[in-house]
């Protein structure tokens, strides 16, 4: 990947892009989500940005917004989440981000759930050293579909 990634801290500015990019339904589909409608987007996003305790940065690609990374907690445990514009996908973005992350975010364990049939991001994670420790099957709860999920852990 010959382009330069980075990332800043994610700033309210960016959520207008950041839902855009949400919206694929492909990358949906993917992640076995239900996009977020605007007004719950920004409500949750409002909350991410509030929270202390979460990591939410923008990646940038030569000066253009092309997605998120975060790492948070859920169930009391730290996870990494992330989503690229399906526009920029296969050129190593994620797999570039997600290493620039774990340079910054040093807390071990951390975990992650990926869809079974997302290989590209079980691909990202395997790479930067997260171990699968296992499969389940996720409910549907509104915001995620039914599915199976890998779980993922870097110790």
């Amino acid at each position: 990947m010959s382009a330069a990634v980075r990332l800043r801290d994610t700033e309210s500015g960016d959520l207008p892009e950041l839902f855009r990019i949400q919206l694929d339904p492909e990358g949906n589909r993917m992640a076995a989500v239900i996009p977020r409608d605007e007004p719950t987007f920004f409500a949750h996003w409002a909350k991410i940005l509030g929270d202390r305790r979460v990591v939410a940065k923008t990646i940038v690609v030569d000066g253009v917004l092309v997605g998120s990374i975060s790492c948070f907690q859920r169930e009391g445990k730290d996870f990494v989440g992330y989503w690229i514009a399906k526009d920029q996908w296969g050129k190593g973005i994620a797999s570039r981000a997600l290493v620039l992350l774990l340079e910054e975010v040093t807390i071990r364990p951390l975990h992650a759930r990926v869809a079974k049939e997302n290989a590209a991001s079980l691909r990202v994670l395997e790479r930067s050293g997260f171990e699968i420790t296992g499969y389940r099957i996720s409910p549907p709860d509104g915001r995620l579909l039914e599915c199976e999920e890998a779980m993922l852990v870097l110790r």
